[in-house]
């Protein structure tokens, strides 16, 4: 009877309340789930630092030059810049004798002129691009290791073609039978194409090259039975630039807020070549520095002259920076001739620095 009200009541939403009756306790387990892990998010690769870039260098043609596709002669011509014409470089070869501007016209907007033609006022501080250290073990570039002749055939009884300068960069094509010679691409060879000593190339791989006969035929691959013979560096004449006192082949006007060095690199050769050099300069100052690095013969004569006239003062090869008092806003010459010899060419680089206080 007690139940049955319990439930009536409760159905009608009124309360009871019994004292002294034991309620029996219910415990409701709940059921604990596993820590959901909360998934982290996926890391997102941060893109690539850019590169750094390279502030353009300012330069000037000393001369009508050619500007190429890579840093080597045996490569294509792009263009050419005009005497007086301002450059921006960007790179150097590995041996500094080129540098790479800015030229649309060239791939990926850029070109290689030949660095002795072109005046700086200070040592471009460039990256060095390519060299050695780019050739993979399957490419077939080379690097020149010094000045040399190309020639029509894989002789030195074969024409000269055209010269090479030490670092430039080549293609190779072949070789002869017994791995002497080397076929390079040469645009300016017959068919496009030039044989180099292989003594004075610095390559890889020179087994996987095709041998290529005389008459142009490729014969198959291999490694040479024979050990090339040890040649003898062969010195080639200085190029004309046909340069005067009155058309030197540098001229700088040291300013105060502006150039303040120039360095020059040429060449010079006797009794064949180009003979004289002429460097001008005026300087703001009463006082200039100058320094001469040599490299071959080093039979060389430099002075300066003033007003075309000799002072007296002599420079010497491979001396560290000499001060030489000058008179301000007069034109100065600095004459670099090589000694001539009956007996054997005599072949002199050199790399003029001269600076103002």
């Amino acid at each position: 009877m007690l139940s049955m009200l319990s439930l009536c009541c409760a159905g009608c939403g009124i309360q009871v309340r019994e004292t002294g009756v034991t309620t029996p306790t219910f415990t409701i387990i709940t059921a604990t789930l596993p820590p959901t892990s909360t998934p982290l998010p996926s890391q997102t690769s941060l893109p690539p630092l850019p590169s750094p870039t390279v502030a353009p260098v300012a330069g000037t043609a000393s001369t009508q030059i050619n500007v190429r596709s890579d840093p080597s002669t045996a490569s294509e011509v792009l263009g050419v810049i005009a005497a007086n014409a301002k450059v921006q470089i960007v790179g150097k070869d590995p041996g500094s004798n080129w540098w790479q501007i800015i030229y649309p016209q060239g791939k990926d907007g850029k070109g290689w002129v030949t660095a002795k033609y072109i005046t700086t006022p200070g040592k471009p501080e460039v990256p060095v691009i390519g060299g050695a250290d780019t050739n993979t073990n399957n490419s077939n570039k080379a690097i020149i290791q010094q000045k040399l002749n190309v020639r029509s055939g894989p002789g030195t009884d074969f024409n000269s073609i055209g010269t090479l300068n030490a670092q430039d960069m080549v293609n190779l094509i072949g070789k002869d039978a017994n791995g002497a010679w080397l076929q390079i691409e040469f645009t300016a060879g017959p068919e496009g194409k030039g044989w180099v000593n292989a003594v004075f190339v610095q390559a890889k791989n020179l087994e996987n090259i095709p041998i290529i006969t005389e008459a142009g035929d490729v014969i198959g691959t291999g490694t040479p039975t024979l050990i090339p013979p040890t040649a003898t560096a062969t010195l080639i004449p200085a190029w004309l630039d046909n340069d005067s006192p009155s058309q030197p082949i540098a001229n700088v006007i040291f300013e105060s807020t502006g150039t303040h060095t120039l360095i020059y690199n040429g060449d010079v050769s006797a009794p064949q070549g180009d003979t004289d050099d002429w460097i001008a300069f005026t300087s703001y100052s009463h006082t200039v520095l100058i320094s001469l690095e040599c490299k071959g013969s080093l039979t060389i004569h430099t002075e300066l002259l003033k007003n075309n006239l000799s002072t007296g003062m002599e420079i010497a090869c491979n001396t560290a920076l000499k001060e030489l008092t000058i008179e301000p806003k007069v034109n100065y010459l600095v004459h670099i001739q090589a000694q001539k010899s009956n007996n054997f060419l005599q072949y002199t680089n050199y790399t003029i620095t001269i600076q103002t206080r």
